[in-house]
């Protein structure tokens, strides 16, 4: 069964409450419906956006089995495989051995990390934006280690492998999809 983006986020919503992990979901799913549109998807926009809302379905509720029970909690709704293996290969080599296959799949699992990394670098900056953020000032805070600790430099690499972009170029994508996000600032 496909979702609409409507009933993606009533199920996002059952699952979670927490502004935080919502407005993750949101500011992913608007970089991924970028994306799509800049990839040459714009026919899957749709379901960019959806796989985005939905990565971390279960990772407010159920942390220590993320990617796991969103695959059981999606199975029980009978929602389409490619949804659930899109949300789930995000957690590839951390928590899942289901591997990034499709393009969009690879673009959630290098941006995932990445845009909690140039948020929490946009709001350090005096504007708290993104809108005059520089791919310099997100590489300086990637090189500091305890800067966001908690975004992985390796899967933010890996994912950039994964594309076959420089890390530069998957950054400087990714703060313009932000940009164009409704709720990134």
């Amino acid at each position: 069964m496909d979702l609409t983006y409507q009933e993606a986020l009533d199920l996002l919503k059952e699952y979670n409450q927490g502004e935080f992990h919502l407005k993750h979901a949101y500011i992913v799913s608007d970089v991924m419906g970028w994306f799509a549109d800049q990839l040459g998807y714009g026919e899957e926009k749709d379901f960019w956006s959806v796989v985005g809302l939905l990565h971390d379905l279960d990772f407010e509720q159920y942390p220590d089995q993320h990617c796991i029970k969103s695959q059981e909690i999606m199975r029980e709704r009978g929602l389409d495989e490619r949804l659930i293996h899109a949300t789930a290969s995000h957690g590839y080599g951390i928590t899942v051995d289901i591997q990034p296959e499709h393009q969009m799949e690879k673009v959630l699992f290098a941006t995932d990390e990445l845009t909690g990394l140039i948020g929490a670098v946009a709001i350090m900056r005096p504007s708290k934006s993104v809108s005059d953020l520089e791919v310099k000032s997100v590489k300086k805070k990637y090189k500091d280690k305890k800067f966001a600790a908690g975004c992985s430099r390796e899967v933010i690499q890996r994912g950039a492998d994964m594309l076959g972009w420089t890390l530069e170029e998957l950054i400087d994508q990714t703060i313009q999809a932000m940009r164009a996000s409704d709720h990134a600032d």
